[in-house]
């Protein structure tokens, strides 16, 4: 069976004990300390996964006017991923323990290459260990192959220039959290408030309490709402991060062909010229 959204810890374990090919990828990271998340792998991580550090191998070079988190060179991203051992038919599980931004980035990105056989960890390190995982603090060695086979990106995305002159004409999507949309706080760009025009979904919503995505058919209920399914929809956030995790929702709930603008708040408030909205 392939997953290409969402896999369960039981799922991943019932994998783990077969000669099926399975790249294990754990994402956990903090934007506060960067280096957190790969202390926090080397404490401890499911067994054969390997380390995928947001900054170093999930972002591009910063211009200054890119956003805080670039995509990677498509070139240098296909390396990456052949480094990690992920070819054509291999499944891919990714995961981290922040409710899946992170993890959902890695699984952006190996659905822009064309990797289908991608999944996130539902629940993610928490669910892994409340049904009884194991954790393991050696360095596992990637089986490394060629670069990725990919020809052209697989995920559509929009730049700012086309964002700016298609305003109004697609539901453009916010996932931060409320009070940095409505720019009352701005904990990590200059300027706060959000791109006019844009209605906030904060990417948490698509959880339930548990810390496990919301059944298909409730998220594809709010995305409808949200005027998912009436034209265009495009994902931002604050760096084209956790705006992926709501790209993920979608798809999981049976949307397809929402679009990506990866530099997103960061990148926009970097050109005073382009206008602001708040509240």
């Amino acid at each position: 069976m392939v997953f290409t959204t969402l896999i369960s810890a039981a799922e991943i374990a019932a994998r783990l004990g077969t000669e099926a090919p399975l790249v294990l990828l754990d994402c956990r990271f903090d934007l506060f300390d960067t280096g957190a998340g790969e202390r926090d792998w080397a404490a401890g991580h499911l067994p054969g996964a390997f380390y995928a550090h947001l900054d170093r191998d999930l972002s591009g070079a910063k211009t200054g006017r890119n956003g805080r988190h670039p995509l990677p060179d498509f070139d240098t991203f296909a390396a990456t991923a052949g480094r990690w051992g992920v070819a054509p038919g291999v499944q891919v599980v990714v995961y981290d323990a922040q409710g899946g931004p992170y993890a959902a980035r890695a699984w952006w990105l190996l659905r822009w290459l064309g990797h289908d056989a991608v999944a996130v960890l539902d629940g993610g390190l928490a669910a892994w260990l409340a049904a009884g995982g194991t954790l393991a603090t050696e360095a596992s060695v990637p089986t490394a192959s060629p670069p990725y086979p990919a020809t052209a990106p697989f995920m559509p995305t929009i730049d700012t220039e086309a964002l700016r002159a298609r305003l109004g004409q697609v539901r453009l999507l916010d996932a931060r959290a409320a009070e940095r949309f409505r720019g009352e706080v701005e904990p990590l760009d200059p300027v706060a408030g959000h791109i006019p025009g844009a209605t906030q979904r904060f990417f948490g919503d698509n959880l339930g309490a548990d810390g496990r995505f919301k059944p298909a058919a409730a998220l594809l209920a709010e995305f409808a709402a949200l005027g998912a399914g009436a034209g265009e929809v495009v994902h931002s956030c604050g760096s084209g991060v956790t705006a992926c995790h709501n790209l993920l929702a979608m798809v999981h709930a049976g949307y397809d062909g929402a679009v990506l603008y990866p530099g997103s708040w960061s990148e926009w408030c970097s050109d005073p010229s382009r206008p602001v909205a708040r509240g």
